[in-house]
């Protein structure tokens, strides 16, 4: 295989290093504290350093050993069920309730692949809002309604 720069590793440990450079930039208008004492800036600042670390590895390996990848076709299908379920969850999880707009979500995401069968779509759909459910209202005790107010009879 022939070897040659990588603009796509390039662009992307760019962009990395963009997003890490903001949130490094940000974090430093908070209280820092030490490391144990945490104040408000020391995490956003550490995941900003990371990131930013980490983009510029991509972009190194970008520009040293990129490799020539040829995709195929990209699956429109797939990219537009997936971002149509993120801007129904987004839209309808106050509305609608965290449970019956998980699994709608779910299943939407699931069935963006033409391979997966409706049984699985839906045993997947059930997986994941029982385990969302424990993990973000149960676990983490996030303040959404499980049924919203369009259900309500």
């Amino acid at each position: 295989m022939e070897r040659r720069r990588s603009f796509p590793d390039v662009l992307a440990g760019g962009v990395f290093v963009l997003i890490g450079g903001a949130f490094v930039v940000g974090a430093l208008s908070y209280e820092l504290g030490t490391p144990l004492r945490m104040g408000p800036g020391y995490f956003p600042l550490l995941c900003g350093v990371i990131l930013a670390a980490l983009g510029l590895l991509i972009v190194g390996k970008g520009l040293v050993a990129g490799e020539v990848v040829s995709f195929g076709a990209v699956p429109w299908r797939a990219v537009g069920v997936i971002v149509v379920a993120v801007v129904f969850f987004g839209y309808t999880v106050r509305r609608l309730g965290f449970v019956p707009t998980s699994a709608v979500t779910a299943l939407l995401v699931t069935l963006a692949s033409r391979q997966v069968r409706i049984g699985t779509a839906l045993a997947v759909a059930v997986g994941l809002t029982v385990l969302s459910t424990l993990i973000f209202v149960v676990g983490l005790q996030l303040r959404i309604p499980l049924w919203g107010p369009w259900l309500s009879f």
